[in-house]
């Protein structure tokens, strides 16, 4: 049983439903949730602080793409991080590119339009779910570009104090990072510098909206937790989940997308547990088909 009697002064909300914070629109309820919002998260780290000195079992999500949770909820705190602040950094821009520090409860598709009109090309981002805080654990990335070929450091706090890491020292690869396999989890990324191409807004904007216009055509509408699995070397999860002739299959209210075969899509009633089962089946199929062991892009939190 957990003391809240530490937290009395925020406004939390007791038993709230996850799934409308989810993309999927899955989840059961979180015991407590904080939301912040604004362009100070002073409130949310504060929380966070809390919660680490007083062993509360806390969580920060943004946008709730990649991210399954089960239907009996998450014990302990969940914050909804949706903190956006930019600065730019004139004394490091040049005239071929603009150095911008960003909040990492920055929504992906937001900044990158906002960027754009400044000259500023983040136009992989545009149609990409999530925030800047998710995109920088899990190098996001889309149209050839990701987090990890515009990003110069990292700020973050964990319980010994706030901290800033350059991005070489990441670890970047493919849909990975150091601070995604972290072993101690207790940190929280407060922010990103990026280093932008400069570029004429219309250009930029005219960029976005033929990537915008791709994913339309190619990925399938609906709530979804994007892309389930990662693509395997020189492969890709689709194909091979579509090779499997596992398109339009179903469990509960769950369905692998007929029009993209790694897009598992809630029909309106899907659960947790049809989500986890669905997941488990394509990936049992593909491997006892292909060989191939897919591993998962999206995260299962909370028991399954």
């Amino acid at each position: 049983m957990i003391d809240w009697s530490a937290f009395d002064d925020l406004p939390l909300l007791a038993e709230e439903p996850l799934a409308k914070y989810t993309a999927a629109r899955i989840g059961g309820a979180a015991e407590r949730l904080l939301m912040v919002r604004g362009d100070d998260d002073a409130i949310l780290i504060d929380a966070l602080r809390r919660a680490w000195s007083h062993d509360v079992p806390v969580r920060v999500i943004g946008g709730g793409a990649n991210v399954l949770v089960s239907d009996s909820g998450m014990r302990g705190l969940v914050v909804v991080n949706h903190v956006t602040r930019m600065t730019v950094h004139d004394e490091y821009s040049d005239q071929t590119h603009l150095h911008v520090e960003v909040s990492g409860g920055s929504a992906l598709t937001v900044l990158a339009r906002r960027l754009a009109a400044m000259g500023a090309d983040f136009a992989w981002a545009a149609s990409v779910p999530g925030t800047v805080g998710g995109a920088v654990v899990n190098n996001a990335g889309a149209h050839g570009g990701d987090m990890a070929s515009d990003l110069i450091s990292v700020q973050f706090v964990t319980p010994g104090g706030a901290m800033s890491l350059p991005a070489n020292l990441l670890a970047y690869a493919y849909r990975m990072s150091a601070l995604k396999t972290r072993a101690d989890r207790r940190f929280f990324v407060t922010g990103a510098v990026l280093r932008l191409r400069r570029d004429d807004p219309s250009v930029i904007t005219a960029r976005i909206d033929a990537n915008i216009a791709h994913r339309k055509a190619t990925q399938p509408p609906g709530a979804s937790l994007g892309s389930i699995f990662r693509n395997p070397p020189g492969d890709y999860a689709g194909r091979l989940i579509e090779s499997c002739r596992l398109k339009g299959h179903a469990i509960g209210g769950a369905v692998i997308s007929p029009i993209h075969a790694n897009f598992f899509i809630n029909q309106g009633k899907a659960t947790a547990h049809d989500y986890a089962a669905l997941i488990d089946h394509a990936r049992a199929v593909v491997a006892g088909r292909t060989g191939v062991l897919l591993e998962t892009e999206v995260e299962l939190i909370g028991t399954f």
